[in-house]
């Protein structure tokens, strides 16, 4: 086969599998996607409050799964959390096909070309983490971040941890040394106290308990021993500024956002010291382009998504269209995004931050 055969058939072969795929999603949404939440909570799961109001409604930006979901706010702490939160059906449902399967092949070619992005990561905290040795990154998914850290470095063995066969696949291909498939909580106990670093990027977010999670993580560490936490920054005045269209409310996967007060007062309360606070470093240059995307994706949803109904010949003229029609803004977002970079954290729209602490 032909270097300019192989996207026809890779297009075909898509074809077939979302042609498998429908029946399936619509067996699952017959009933709507009301099976897929949890009750609706009325207090914090931060800090208890029951002072909690509204923040967002929004859709899945992303993947246009069908559901609306809510981000609420506790007014005593400022945690914002998904409220309804989905179910371990409806998590099943929404992760679907996003890191695996349909999603797989896109997704691993973006985090696989992140490579700058993991060795500046790996050099921002490698001045406070001391003689580490031993690394264990939770939520690593196909091991990207632990491959190009290793070049920042070279004496640290890193080991992956993650829920999904991502991470057998970094131990295949050497990325990691050793893959655990599971949960961080349930597989804790057996990696007591054996690493002198454990990161957390961007995966807390994601996690129904994130206080579960931390503690998992002290479990891991032996003393002295550093975490490194990295996530979504709610207090960005790019969330305020660009709304349901700022990427990092990611719903519905992203079930909590804490501002960074929360969480170094979490980590004291767990027997840590905060030995670095970082907002520049763990700032992402994409807003103003992913909130372009964003729209113009809305406007025009991909045709071959198998939870939503098949599209004719005229929704795919308006899809190319709308992008067509959407490329000089995103590129002036773009380069937007690159011009208000160096300035993001004196003007507070930085969308990340970065936590260092020691295990006392």
């Amino acid at each position: 086969m032909t270097p300019r055969e192989q996207p026809a058939r890779r297009r075909r072969a898509r074809r077939e599998t979302v042609a498998v795929l429908r029946a399936e999603y619509g067996a699952e949404l017959a009933d709507g996607p009301r099976a897929f939440f949890e009750p609706l909570r009325h207090g914090c799961p931060w800090c208890g409050s029951v002072l909690i109001g509204g923040h967002l409604l929004t859709r899945d930006l992303i993947q246009h799964k069908p559901g609306r979901f809510r981000i609420d706010r506790c007014r005593s702490c400022g945690h914002l959390f998904q409220n309804p939160r989905l179910n371990a059906r409806g998590l099943d449902f929404y992760y679907r096909d996003f890191y695996d399967r349909l999603g797989e092949q896109q997704l691993d070619a973006m985090f696989g070309g992140r490579t700058r992005s993991y060795r500046r990561r790996a050099e921002s905290v490698r001045p406070h983490l001391g003689g580490v040795k031993r690394w264990l990154d939770v939520g690593t998914g196909h091991g990207h971040f632990c491959e190009a850290a290793r070049t920042v470095l070279p004496d640290v063995v890193f080991d992956g941890l993650d829920r999904s066969e991502g991470v057998e696949t970094a131990e295949r291909l050497g990325r990691v040394e050793r893959g655990f498939r599971g949960g961080f909580t349930e597989l804790a106990g057996e990696l007591a106290g054996e690493y002198d670093a454990v990161s957390l990027f961007h995966y807390l977010e994601h996690c129904p308990e994130p206080l579960r999670e931390l503690e998992a993580a002290r479990t891991s560490l032996r003393p002295g021993g550093h975490l490194v936490v990295e996530v979504p920054d709610p207090e960005s005045r790019y969330a305020r500024l660009l709304g349901r269209w700022w990427l990092p409310w990611l719903q519905p996967q992203h079930l909590h956002l804490m501002p960074v007060g929360n969480l170094r007062g979490a980590l004291s309360d767990l027997g840590f010291t905060v030995v670095a606070e970082q907002h520049r470093s763990a700032h992402e240059r994409v807003d103003l382009v992913a909130a372009v995307w964003l729209a113009l994706e809305g406007a025009a949803p991909r045709d071959d998504l198998p939870w939503l109904p098949p599209v004719g010949p005229v929704h795919r003229a308006l899809r190319g269209a709308a992008l067509l029609a959407g490329v000089p803004a995103l590129a002036a977002a773009a380069l937007l995004d690159q011009a208000v970079a160096p300035f993001a954290g004196r003007l507070g729209l930085c969308n990340a931050y970065r936590l260092v602490a020691r295990k006392d």
